[in-house]
């Protein structure tokens, strides 16, 4: 067991300047010279999911909220904009996604700049991050429907129904105005495993945190939905199969760094995806077969991959 020496919220931010951080709604916090968090404020607290008492005093580089970029590749030791800035003095913007306590991928926009001293120094860094991204449309968007018949109440994203209704009118488009769409289905990986194993509510904790974390991976404008049981599907407009392709695999990634507080466990979760380029001719049941069986050759092949067809 690792025993940590307690750090006190001080240092860098005392008095007025922690009134004004404690009451805004960006994340913020600072770091030393060694990468130790000295200040968490409360927007931290609530777009993380981690409590100040739990992160003052461990190091960012612990890799506590495991930021990735879009395709899945870890940040905390390699790529930090944090670190970065630390080193060059010069202030970063960029779009991350952490990890959120419940175990579920969130996007946010991070800014970083150095923290000096009288002398122009660099001793420390700070981070300051938000979802206000064009990505948290989406967010609004489930937030309209949640109490609507349309939405799935254990994920709280669009149900079936919405997902037919977004399929309809995708294969209208393309009818009659040419507009391409792909189609993608996805199943999460070892779903009655995980169900046997941990029981029910743990499965049902995984549904949630895959659904967020692949409603966090779309485009404003593709439509995502639970269509039953353990799988999902994700109309995506304007794409060709390379594009597509390209959705289905940042989805894929960043379900993979993704996990499941089962008991005093934690699980990695993935998904397996099928996907199909819609065509002229197409009705909805031609290209959800297509997908469909795209998606059985990605389990068939291993899972925890994206196949398009």
């Amino acid at each position: 067991m690792t025993v940590r020496e307690p750090v006190p919220q001080g240092g860098v931010v005392d008095g007025f300047e922690r009134t004004v951080m404690d009451q805004l709604y960006e994340g913020v916090y600072f770091v030393d010279p060694a990468r130790r968090i000295r200040y968490w404020n409360p927007g931290a607290e609530r777009l993380s999911g981690w409590a100040a008492a739990d992160v003052v005093g461990r190091r960012c580089h612990d890799n506590l909220l495991s930021h990735v970029d879009e395709d899945g590749r870890s940040l905390c030791r390699t790529g930090c904009p944090l670190l970065a800035t630390m080193r060059d003095g010069q202030a970063r913007e960029a779009d991350v996604f952490l990890m959120h306590r419940l175990g579920h991928r969130l996007q946010v926009r991070v800014r970083t700049s150095a923290v000096r001293d009288r002398d122009g120094h660099i001793i420390g860094g700070v981070e300051i991050f938000d979802d206000k991204t064009e990505l948290s449309a989406a967010h609004r968007q489930v937030s309209e429907l949640r109490d609507l018949a349309m939405t799935d109440q254990l994920t709280g994203i669009p149900n079936r129904r919405n997902f037919e209704m977004s399929l309809a009118s995708r294969i209208a488009e393309l009818a009659g105005y040419g507009r391409t769409f792909g189609l993608l289905i996805a199943d999460l990986d070892h779903f009655k495993a995980l169900n046997d194993a941990f029981g029910h509510a743990s499965g049902d904790t995984a549904l949630r945190t895959v659904a967020m974390t692949m409603l966090e991976a779309t485009r404003p404008t593709d439509d995502l939905a639970r269509i039953g049981g353990e799988e999902f599907g994700v109309t995506v407009p304007d794409v060709d199969e390379r594009i597509l392709r390209a959705v289905a695999e940042r989805m894929c990634a960043l379900v993979r760094r993704t996990s499941v507080h089962a008991g005093e466990h934690d699980v990695g979760v993935t998904v397996s995806i099928g996907g199909a380029s819609a065509v002229a001719g197409d009705t909805a049941a031609t290209v959800f077969e297509r997908a469909d069986r795209a998606l059985y050759a990605a389990k068939q092949r291993g899972r925890d991959r994206v196949e398009v067809g």
